[in-house]
């Protein structure tokens, strides 16, 4: 977990002056944004398509703890084990535990955002416990130690000759490579030796049906299918949140899912797994554990607005739509979730003291909220985070707004609730402003302004304001008086 205020700021400073990330953003979001565009023709009313996955995830929610019973019971029924994880640590431990009880050194990931919340590579190497993440994305971005860049595709945004460096630094090849397909060649060589003695799979969950049991999951490469179907012990990983009713509302969502994430009808694979491998099957794990995480998405749930951030299903089309997330990638997120969704969701997972920058580096244009396959409000949580985190709600572990912002917040929301004050401040501020101007832009402010102008740019106001100039033009006209001096009838 690094995000901090001071991180986000010098690395998406950093980004926005790299000028190959620059172009890459102009280019990358608006492709998946027109593929998943194009994608939602399909359905003859898109709207109501997006209006059915919103109320199937807030019944979901609504119903989540008699959900959550109904799946561990039916999981059970099926042959599965069922743990229920308090946090990360409690997660952690479990897994390194399954795995040290089998006597098992090494283990395959599929790409799961939950299992880089829980920091479990970590929590492995530390015990001994070699993980191979599986995804090619996730594959380069383990082997060159930097976080996802964005949810579908984790390292897109590295360049080519940047993979064959360190594809040639690892042993994965033995000379210079610049073509792609041979450099996911060579991936793929060199995992199928890790799946040839694979002993336990470790993979997320995209969503768990409660009247079955059921796990499903959705890719593009297989990576997950063997993961799920090669070693003798699988350990599915979930967020609590992740539990549907049944198999029409799990294969609408995943109708959603699939054309928000990357444009397609359905994902290459889409597997469905209930309970160990039965004993008239050829493949499947001998031993099925579920880890249910809670992590303080219970706190989350209690609140009914914070809930609704609960309805996430991972899709990545509101990180296509942001200006901020098309201005800096997703480094500066500093964590496993990105754009829009990780600044809703990370300020719950790790406090307001540390996510400060994350709600704030909102334009509030709606854009998210507008491409959200299930509902979620963004900018209205977002404003939500800003209003607890300012005035310091310790349920929310907010740490207060300093007190010179509430001082100018203060004196601002006086002088704005008085028409003349107003008017003398806002010719006093224009004055004051303009003296930065630089021809019609002002590009830096004074004292606490030289942060805000530091990544922005403001087009210089005007000498005089709306109303003064309208009254220049427009003066108001003089009551017409009767000639003989009396009253009109």
């Amino acid at each position: 977990m690094k995000v901090t205020t001071e991180q986000y700021r010098r690395v998406a400073a950093r980004e926005m002056a790299d000028e190959y990330t620059k172009s890459f953003l102009r280019l990358l979001p608006a492709r998946l944004a027109e593929r998943r565009k194009t994608a939602f023709t399909d359905f003859s009313d898109p709207a109501a398509a997006r209006a059915a996955g919103a109320a199937i995830r807030a019944g979901a929610l609504e119903n989540l703890p008699q959900l959550l019973a109904t799946f561990e019971k039916n999981a059970k029924a099926a042959g599965a084990r069922v743990f229920w994880a308090r946090d990360a640590a409690a997660a952690n431990r479990y897994i390194v535990d399954t795995a040290r009880e089998n006597g098992i050194s090494g283990v395959t990931k599929g790409k799961s955002m939950i299992t880089e919340e829980l920091g479990l590579n970590e929590a492995l190497a530390e015990n001994g416990i070699r993980a191979w993440e599986t995804d090619l994305g996730e594959f380069i971005t383990q082997l060159l130690a930097c976080p996802p860049f964005h949810i579908v595709g984790p390292a897109l945004n590295i360049p080519v000759a940047r993979i064959s460096e360190i594809f040639l630094e690892k042993g994965l090849i033995s000379r210079p490579e610049h073509d792609p397909v041979q450099l996911g060649l060579a991936a793929r060589r060199f995992l199928r030796e890790k799946f040839r003695h694979l002993e336990m799979g470790i993979t997320g969950v995209n969503l768990a049906v409660a009247d079955s049991g059921t796990l499903i999951n959705v890719e593009n490469e297989g990576n997950i299918r063997l993961s799920k179907s090669r070693p003798r012990i699988q350990v599915a990983v979930m967020s609590l949140e992740k539990v549907v009713a049944d198999m029409p509302d799990a294969m609408h969502l995943i109708r959603l899912l699939c054309r928000s994430c990357t444009g397609q009808q359905v994902s290459a694979y889409v597997s469905m797994d209930t309970g160990p491998r039965k004993d008239d099957e050829i493949d499947g794990p001998e031993q099925l554990h579920i880890v249910i995480l809670d992590n303080g998405r219970t706190r989350i749930y209690e609140d009914p607005v914070t809930r609704q951030a609960l309805r996430c299903i991972r899709c990545g089309a509101c990180l296509n739509a942001c200006p901020v997330y098309g201005q800096i990638g997703g480094y500066p997120y500093g964590w496993a979730y990105s754009g829009p969704m990780g600044q809703v969701l990370s300020p719950l997972l790790l406090g307001f003291a540390r996510t400060r920058d994350l709600f704030s580096a909102c334009t509030l244009c709606g854009k998210c909220r507008d491409v959200c396959p299930v509902g979620i409000d963004h900018p209205g949580l977002m404003l939500y985070y800003r209003n607890r985190d300012a005035v310091g709600d310790p349920d929310f572990r907010g740490t207060g707004a300093p007190r010179p912002e509430k001082a100018v917040y203060g004196a601002y929301a006086i002088i704005a609730g008085h028409p003349l004050l107003w008017r003398v401040f806002g010719a006093m501020a224009r004055r004051a402003i303009n003296c930065y101007a630089r021809g019609n832009t002002i590009g830096k402010g004074p004292g606490v302004l030289k942060g805000w102008f530091a990544l922005r740019d403001l087009p210089a106001p005007p000498s005089r304001s709306f109303r003064d100039q309208w009254k220049r033009r427009h003066p108001a006209p003089h009551a017409a008086r009767p000639a003989s001096g009396r009253k009109q009838p």
